[in-house]
């Protein structure tokens, strides 16, 4: 039970990028092999109750916001009826940096978006680090504020947290499930049947390679 885990979808190069035409080819990919696409909240639901999980079923995640997941994934993820996930950094939203060229989601694109289909969760105000030395002011406010902000903004409820950089320790696992979150994602590689944490859930990071021969880790499972 793979959650795949995005970032930028467009022509940027690194490793974080997968370009227009892969994701596509990645999507067609899961809709061609009889992925079921479920939500997180699906996939949570069902850890807790400890049911077990049928193969062939997919979880789409998002990091960050950027303003390309709009342009370039949302068409793609509406014409095969895929739902997602897409963690917000509450302050960068609706921001442009122009040293990086970084662009964000506007509120009004999340709120758009929410409506049809994806689903926000936090990543913290700031993209705040979670990891050891521990700030607990710090890392309290980044939490709760990031949740309060967006809920704030596109009125329904954010159940969900993804750890920035991948970095967190068991005091942020605590905050984020005192903060009311449901579960948080992880950076760390695995399929979700490695863990049954609902707090320090394992994802895939799809690359633009991964179009080559598109899901060869899906294939495995």
């Amino acid at each position: 039970m793979p959650i795949l885990m995005y970032h930028n979808i467009g022509y940027e190069q690194g490793s974080f990028f997968v370009s227009p035409e892969n994701f596509a080819k990645q999507m067609e990919y899961i809709k061609e092999h009889g992925y079921e696409v479920i939500t997180l909240d699906e996939l949570v639901e069902n850890i807790k109750s400890k049911k077990p999980l049928k193969k062939n079923k997919v979880v789409i995640t998002f990091d960050d916001g950027y303003k390309d997941s709009l342009k370039y994934a949302y068409p793609v993820l509406k014409k095969y009826g895929f739902p997602a996930t897409i963690f917000l950094v509450a302050d960068f939203t609706g921001k442009y940096f122009t040293g990086t060229g970084k662009e964000f989601l506007s509120w009004d694109d999340v709120i758009f978006m929410s409506k049809n289909g994806v689903s926000f969760g936090a990543h913290t105000k700031t993209h705040f680090e979670l990891g050891e030395p521990w700030d607990e002011g710090l890392a309290i406010e980044e939490i709760t504020g990031s949740k309060k902000i967006i809920e704030q903004r596109i009125g329904l409820p954010v159940d969900y947290f993804c750890y920035p950089s991948g970095a967190f320790c068991e005091k942020a696992k605590k905050a984020v499930a005192d903060a009311g979150y449901k579960g948080a994602v992880t950076t760390n590689r695995g399929s979700v049947s490695f863990n049954k944490d609902v707090y320090e859930l394992k994802r895939i990071k799809m690359t633009n390679s991964d179009a080559v021969k598109p899901f060869s880790y899906l294939a495995k499972l």
